[in-house]
This record gives C-alpha cells, sequence and structure tokens, in this order.
C-alpha cells in the first residue's frame, strides 16, 4: 500500500517498511541464540514438569518459578525444589531471581539427597540473600559450610584447608553490582574441581576443591527456601549449556 505525506509527497512504501523492521528482529534473535549458543532451558514457565518440590512453598506464575514462606508456613528447616533430570559434570547455568529483602535462598548442584528427609539437599551452593551479606558466595549446605565468601577467590587443599589465593573486591563494593529487590543473572561455570559464581556478569566467588575427601563432580541441581522470616524468591529462565 502507498500513501503520500506530507508538503513533498514522500512515498513510503509500507510493505517493504515492514520487511526491514522484520529483518532486523531477525537480525537481533540470531544475534541472541548465537550469544546463548548450546544453552537449553530447564524449566518450562508453565508449571512445575521436570522439578519436585513441597506445593506448600513453591509454585509457577506468570512463567516464574516462585519458593514462598509465609507467617503461618514458617520452615523448621531448609526446604528445596529439585530438577528430576540429570545434569552434565561440568556445565554453565544462567537465571535470572529476585529476593524479598528478608529471603534467602541458593542454588544448589553436584548435590546429594538426604535419607529420611523430604525435599533435602547437601552440596555446593551459590548463595542469594536479600540482606546484603551472602549473595555471590560458595557456600557447601549440610557439608562444610562457607568455602568462599563474596570477594574471594580460593583453593580448598587436599587436607581441607581452606587458602586464599586473591581477592575480587571487598564484599561491599561487589555488592554495588547486586539489584536489591530487583532482577539479577546468576551465571555459574562449575569445570572440573573449578567452581565460579558470576552476578550480573562480575565474578563474585572462584573456588578450586582439591579435597577428594568432600568434593563432588556429578549431582542434583536444586533451589531452596530458608528458615527464617516470612520471605519470597523468585527464578525465571533456568537454561543450561554442557561443558566437555
Amino acid at each position: 500500500m502507498f500513501e503520500n505525506f506530507g508538503t513533498h509527497n514522500k512515498i513510503i512504501d509500507f510493505s517493504s517498511f515492514t520487511l526491514v523492521i522484520a529483518l532486523l528482529a531477525l537480525t537481533n534473535t540470531l544475534y541472541a541464540q548465537k550469544k546463548e549458543k548450546n544453552f537449553v532451558s530447564i524449566s518450562n514457565g508453565r508449571d512445575l514438569k521436570g522439578w519436585k518440590g513441597d506445593s506448600t512453598y513453591w509454585r509457577v506464575e506468570n512463567g516464574l518459578l516462585i519458593g514462598e514462606v509465609t507467617p503461618s508456613t514458617l520452615l523448621k528447616r531448609n526446604s528445596f525444589i529439585i530438577y528430576q533430570k540429570n545434569m552434565p559434570d561440568n556445565f554453565e547455568l544462567k537465571v535470572e531471581y529476585r529476593v524479598s529483602a528478608k529471603g534467602n535462598s541458593g542454588i544448589n548442584y553436584r548435590s546429594v539427597l538426604i535419607d529420611g528427609e523430604r525435599f533435602a539437599l547437601k552440596g555446593y551452593q551459590a548463595d542469594i540473600d536479600g540482606e546484603d551479606n551472602w549473595s555471590g558466595q560458595n557456600y557447601e549446605e549440610r557439608g562444610r559450610e562457607f568455602l568462599a565468601l563474596r570477594g574471594q577467590k580460593v583453593v580448598i587443599e587436599p587436607n581441607g584447608k581452606i587458602q586464599l589465593t586473591d581477592t575480587l573486591g571487598t564484599k561491599a563494593d561487589l555488592q554495588k553490582f547486586i539489584h536489591k529487590e530487583d532482577w539479577n543473572e546468576y551465571h555459574l561455570i562449575i569445570n572440573g574441581n573449578r567452581l565460579q559464581h558470576f552476578i550480573n556478569g562480575v565474578l563474585m566467588s572462584d573456588v578450586t576443591d582439591q579435597d577428594s575427601v568432600h568434593q563432588t563432580f556429578t549431582g542434583y541441581l536444586g533451589v531452596q527456601v530458608h528458615v527464617g522470616p516470612p520471605m519470597k524468591i523468585e527464578y525465571r529462565d533456568f537454561r543450561v549449556k554442557k561443558l566437555k
């Protein structure tokens, strides 16, 4: 369709204009796909298919995986929703999260189920909290506990001793990159015995685990609601890339 606009009778071909817009959109899509090459979604945004957790605390709503603790559902121990399919031993994981001001959560990986307890995990955790204390650190749930605080690069020696080898920035300075009560992107690079936690593209902690008694190279992925006051954690767009 053609129409005349203005005093100069300029002619705009709307079919050509639409084609240009479509090509630009396709270019942006292809660029995004290239940027995210080999990442595979592990949550569908519609229901909890592929995940298992306590429905008292976990639901899917408006495309989000939501964990919520209310005044009437306070926890006596941490509770996870656990991904049921096999995770690659070495992988990158990207996911966006938003946590309430009093919230406490975390992404467990290479973790094991706790015998006799429902929805409980033991293993490495990429920590998340809303009070600016722990997000980005590496904490071993039900295990060695603090492996690397935010801002630390460490080597865990074969005897289990943790050696600080470098600093990535102060805890307070790195916190400035984390958006409070807003969306952030967690990016984990888990390869061999090296465990790197990034938030919004910034390296927050870096662990090389040489402790053969406690290190793990395989296991479950899960996310957590934590003992404490009422809280809410929201996750969206879980995607995983297998590393060789």
